[in-house]
């Protein structure tokens, strides 16, 4: 998965090891971490993870995630939603009235994420 945009910082929620696992077997790449903040990376881009819980900000907080291969992301996102491995929600690939072809998908920390194919 290559990330062409990315928001910095995404809070952990209640159980900061349970997302850090989740993000590394999207395929994010781990680049540092120490002190409660961990860096992802996918592409060029960069996001933080932090140690945060707060439960109405991440309700009300969304990701937006341009990937290059949308189908393939799905496949992988579907994976892990099968194995039952962490609390989250998605759903499949699905054309919207803005033009876009998206995947949503709810991390295990609530934060909302909009998967869109590069252009």
């Amino acid at each position: 998965m290559k990330a062409v945009k990315l928001r910095p910082f995404i809070p952990s929620g209640k159980d900061y090891e349970l997302a850090i696992r989740f993000f590394e077997e999207l395929g994010f790449e781990k680049r540092y971490s120490d002190s409660g903040l961990t860096v992802f990376r996918s592409g060029e881009q960069e996001f933080y993870l932090q140690n945060y819980h707060n439960q109405e900000m991440q309700d009300n907080l969304m990701v937006e995630l341009e990937v290059e291969d949308l189908d393939s992301c799905w496949q992988l996102i579907e994976g892990i939603v099968r194995s039952e491995a962490y609390p989250i929600r998605a759903k499949e690939p699905m054309d919207y009235p803005w033009g876009k072809r998206e995947v949503h998908l709810v991390d295990p920390s609530g934060v909302c994420w909009h998967l869109s194919q590069t252009k």
